[in-house]
């Protein structure tokens, strides 16, 4: 299990931060009072049945919104060390004071301690003293006075990455034009320049997994050129969305009923995108819409 505990100044950059671990896979929870770091890491490190519970990843942000709890936040990793075991990472997040006065002034939002302290900078003052003694403690500390967030994303993946994981998500997802265009995509690619294996009547009924569809499209030059050179371009540009710190990247592919030539292309570039080290989840949108249409067609015919 991955351990994240994500804290500093107000203003700093942490609800980007959170924004990206989540698209990284992290469980994060905000705002946790450090006196009960101790139970909800034995919880989801252990289960209720001693076996753990299914999340691998957990970021918890703490910060000055807990005020007078934050003192408890050394005893909370000792008790975790001792108890526990497990390993983590302390992430601190700071900035210059001019630079969050500016972020403040520009977002109108107020800080944890403004009704405290009255003035913004003496807010920042007393943050900066309660916060000393986590912030010598840090693993990490990153200075985001002079970052984007996109910047900071970055250095953040630097830290939790590993050979094992990949930040990005990749979706591949075929769909048919006649129903519309998805949303979400990045990339839309659409095969409907390829033959139609709907008008061959013993292809109708298939999808694009079946041996004999892929068969079909295979015997045509321009397919394997299409999946080559479509899966050339993804191979290249998502690495560098990856460092921009976008967390995922969705490629649609079209055909006219979703049924056949894009449900196949989408399957062989996924393949080909995962020989390249980079993981896909497939999507079939419209592969089983009306196939009772598909079978009276057939039966007609």
């Amino acid at each position: 299990m991955e351990i994240l505990f994500l804290t500093g100044m107000s203003g700093a950059g942490k609800s980007a931060a959170v924004r990206y671990l989540e698209d990284c896979g992290y469980f994060c929870m905000d705002n946790v009072p450090p006196y009960v770091l101790p139970d909800l890491v034995k919880s989801f490190y252990r289960g209720r049945s001693g076996e753990g519970f299914s999340t691998p990843k957990l970021a918890f942000v703490v910060d000055v919104r807990s005020q007078e709890y934050l003192d408890g936040f050394d005893e909370a990793l000792a008790e975790i060390d001792e108890e526990v075991g497990c390993p983590y990472k302390v992430l601190f997040l700071e900035a210059s004071d001019p630079v969050l006065i500016s972020r403040y002034q520009q977002t109108r939002r107020k800080h944890p301690l403004a009704k405290k302290k009255g003035s913004l900078t003496e807010a920042l003052s007393e943050e900066r003293k309660m916060l000393e003694n986590i912030r010598g403690i840090a693993t990490v500390v990153i200075d985001t006075s002079l970052m984007t967030d996109s910047e900071l994303c970055n250095a953040i993946g630097e830290i939790i990455k590993s050979e094992e994981s990949q930040s990005i998500l990749v979706v591949v997802e075929s769909f048919g034009f006649k129903y519309g265009l998805p949303v979400d995509c990045d990339y839309v690619f659409d095969v409907r320049f390829l033959p139609n294996p709907f008008y061959l009547l013993p292809l109708r009924n298939l999808t694009g997994k079946d041996e004999e569809i892929a068969k079909y499209l295979e015997g045509f030059s321009e397919t394997a050129e299409f999946n080559y050179m479509v899966s050339e371009l993804l191979a290249y540009v998502i690495p560098y969305y990856q460092k921009e710190g976008k967390g995922s990247v969705h490629i649609g592919i079209g055909c006219t009923g979703g049924r056949h030539r894009s449900v196949y292309c989408t399957e062989t570039v996924a393949k080909m995108l995962a020989e390249r080290g980079i993981k896909c989840i497939t999507n079939h949108r419209d592969v089983d819409k009306e196939p009772h249409r598909y079978t009276r067609k057939a039966e007609d015919s």
